[in-house]
């Protein structure tokens, strides 16, 4: 029943976890304990398949539970009763869910492989725009300017991440402006966004139907936005980065009355020039706390049979 009861707890969690976090007021507030819940969220789903795989399997095949229950008890076996009753239903979901870790693991790598290949694309049309003068390495400069008449700016990660801007951005934005642009830029580089968005499209992609996982994709591609606007916004103020956001991108149509691919914007700097006040740092703490505490449930009950025979 410990396989099954952590099936549960997962789909539950899957289900109920991205309203729960929608219907709050405090994201857009502290969007870097924000990134943190959803982190903790998505850990605990995939630890209560992972655990409830692990049950399952150690219920179907003696091989499997010899290797699981090695060193426990022979009590602790007994309180988990595995083997007791038919185990067609066990070997069966064990199948299932080890195919859906293993369609994880791949939808990961794919990920992880187009990534590569985009950054590799973009790293030689950057030198084809941009060449190398002599005896400069690949990628040693961690600013480069493209000439374009379009003004944007943006960072390409990898081992050694770069900011991108373009002129057309250089003769746009003013004194501080492109100072907070570059700090925005920076915040990405230095947090790794990259990641989070490569495993939440990787989770999004791989299981479409699991309401959680999308929202997760979702949720870290505007949460990262406004963690790295606050990097900017402390650095350099809410109405410099908010200008400049402007400048940037007042010409693709971003901020007219009809819905865009850029919808996001207009909801960024309205965010910046009209500031709510940060939560107070004891109820950060107790954010960031049970958040870390969400993965722990799957852990109890899974280990609390064995704690209780032990007890």
């Amino acid at each position: 029943m410990v396989s099954l009861a952590l099936l549960m707890l997962g789909a539950l969690a899957a289900v109920v976890a991205p309203r729960l976090v929608s219907r709050a007021d405090w994201p857009e507030r502290e969007p870097v304990v924000a990134l943190w819940v959803w982190q903790c969220v998505v850990a605990a789903v995939l630890l209560s398949f992972a655990l409830s795989m692990i049950f399952s399997a150690a219920a179907a095949w003696q091989l499997v539970r010899g290797h699981v229950f090695a060193s426990a008890p022979h009590g602790v076996v007994e309180a988990y009763a595995l083997g007791a009753t038919e185990t067609w239903w066990s070997a069966a979901l064990a199948v299932v869910l080890a195919f859906c870790g293993v369609w994880t693991g791949a939808m990961l790598a794919r990920e992880i492989h187009r990534a590569h290949v985009r950054r590799k694309r973009q790293r030689a049309e950057l030198l084809v725009r941009s060449p190398l003068m002599p005896d400069e390495v690949p990628g040693s400069e961690p600013l480069v300017v493209l000439e374009a008449e379009r003004p944007d700016a943006w960072w390409l990660p990898g081992a050694a991440p770069q900011l991108i801007i373009t002129t057309a951005a250089l003769r746009r934005l003013k004194g501080r402006q492109l100072d907070a642009v570059l700090a925005h830029e920076q915040g990405h580089a230095r947090a790794r966004h990259d990641w989070l968005l490569h495993c939440s499209a990787a989770l999004a992609n791989g299981f479409p139907q699991i309401p959680v996982f999308a929202a997760f994709r979702d949720e870290m591609h505007r949460l990262v936005e406004l963690a790295a606007d606050d990097v900017a916004s402390r650095r350099y103020g809410r109405l410099t980065i908010a200008l400049a956001l402007v400048e940037l991108n007042e010409e693709r149509g971003v901020f007219g009355p009809c819905p865009t691919p850029g919808a996001e914007l207009p909801h960024r700097v309205n965010r910046l020039l009209t500031p709510v006040p940060r939560l107070t740092p004891a109820r950060r703490l107790r954010l960031t706390a049970a958040a870390a505490l969400v993965p722990v449930v799957p852990l109890l009950v899974a280990f609390v049979p064995g704690l209780r025979a032990l007890g």
